[in-house]
C-alpha cells in the first residue's frame, strides 16, 4: 500500500477557511469528492436548479487522517488500488470544488491555492507511526506554536485545546464521533491505541525537542 501525506495552502498564504461554514464545506467535500463519478454542482443544487440523487460511490482514495488550518489543509491517504492517478483526481476535484465554492461565496475570482498540492510518500516506519500525531497536532500552531520545538509547558491546556478543535480526525481517533464517514480508522486505530495511550504520545512529542524536531510533516 502506498501511503501519502498531501497538503495545500492558500495563494500568498492567505486564509482560505474564514468561518465554520467554510470548514464544514471542506469536510463535506472530503466525502463527496472522493468518488470517481462526476460530482454535482452544489452551488446550482442550493439554488434549486439541479437535483442530487444518492448513488454508489466509487472511491478514489482511502483517507486515514486530516486537519484543516486557517490557510491550509493536511490529509493522510492512499490511492485505491495504489493507482496514483486516483490520488491526483481526488486532489484536483477537492481543490477545484472548494475553490469554486469559496469564490462564489466571497465574490472573488482567480486562483485560491498556491499551486499544485504538495505530496510526501510515507516510506519509513517512524514516519508511518508518527504522521497521524503530527497532523493532529497542527492546531496547536494557533495556540502554542512552541510545540514544534518541544517547549510546551502547559500540557493539560494543550490537550484541552485539541479536544475542542473539531476540524480534524483527532476526535474520531479519541473515541468521539466527529466526522466518522470521512476516514477509515482500521489502519491506524490499533497502532494509535486508546485515548490514554494517544495522550501519552502527544505529551512525549510536545515536551521533547528531539521528537518535535524529528517531524517530517509538511509545514505550511
Amino acid at each position: 500500500m502506498d501511503l501519502y501525506h498531501i497538503c495545500n495552502r492558500g495563494v500568498e498564504k492567505r486564509e482560505v477557511f474564514l468561518d465554520d461554514g467554510d470548514r464544514a464545506r471542506f469536510v463535506h467535500d472530503l466525502f463527496v469528492m472522493n468518488d470517481a463519478n462526476a460530482s454535482p454542482n452544489y452551488i446550482e443544487q442550493l439554488r434549486g436548479s439541479i437535483s442530487y440523487e444518492k448513488h454508489d460511490r466509487d472511491l478514489l482514495v482511502h483517507i486515514y487522517a486530516w486537519c484543516i488550518m486557517p490557510n491550509h489543509y493536511h490529509i493522510l491517504l492512499s490511492p485505491v488500488d495504489d493507482d496514483p492517478s486516483k490520488l491526483s483526481l481526488f486532489a484536483q476535484k477537492l481543490g477545484m470544488g472548494y475553490s469554486k465554492f469559496f469564490n462564489e461565496k466571497y465574490q472573488r475570482s482567480g486562483a485560491l491555492w498556491q499551486g499544485k498540492y504538495r505530496k510526501v510518500h510515507i516510506q519509513r516506519d517512524a514516519h508511518f507511526l508518527y504522521i497521524p500525531f503530527y497532523i493532529h497536532l497542527n492546531p496547536l500552531d494557533l495556540l502554542m506554536p512552541e510545540w514544534r520545538y518541544g517547549r510546551v509547558v502547559e500540557m493539560d491546556k494543550a490537550l484541552e485545546y485539541l479536544s475542542k478543535y473539531r476540524w480534524s480526525s483527532y476526535l474520531d481517533y479519541m473515541g468521539e464521533r466527529n466526522f466518522p464517514s470521512i476516514i477509515e480508522m482500521s489502519l491506524f486505530e490499533g497502532i494509535l491505541g486508546p485515548k490514554r495511550k494517544q495522550e501519552k504520545v502527544i505529551r512525549d512529542i510536545i515536551c521533547d525537542s528531539l521528537l518535535a524536531n524529528s517531524s517530517f510533516a509538511l509545514e505550511m
